[in-house]
């Protein structure tokens, strides 16, 4: 039990960011204002985590302008896809 334990990631204890990551591991990419009304979350709230993740090297940001407006975007990294499936074999192993 110890070592399943061990295999939890802790970037991905909060909800917030298993959301994040698992919108980001099914979709090529997700802008701010998408992942803010499927999470029904505050701005600040879903940047918090989403720079936390993006600092680790999970996610990555790409900024832009469409019109006037700007929007960002987000995409799981090749790492963040790694770690994230091993926290979700992990979870599944310890309900097993």
């Amino acid at each position: 039990m110890k070592n399943i334990l061990s295999k939890l990631n802790k970037a991905f204890e909060s909800r917030i960011r298993l959301g994040i990551m698992s919108i980001l591991s099914v979709n090529e990419s997700a802008d701010f204002n998408t992942m803010k009304q499927l999470m029904e979350l505050t701005d600040g709230n879903l940047a918090s985590h989403l720079k936390a993740l993006e600092t680790i090297g999970y996610i990555r940001s790409t900024k832009q302008f469409i019109g006037r407006k700007p929007n960002t975007q987000y995409t799981i990294t090749e790492e963040g896809r790694k770690c994230f499936r091993e926290h979700l074999n992990a979870l599944e192993e310890l309900i097993k």
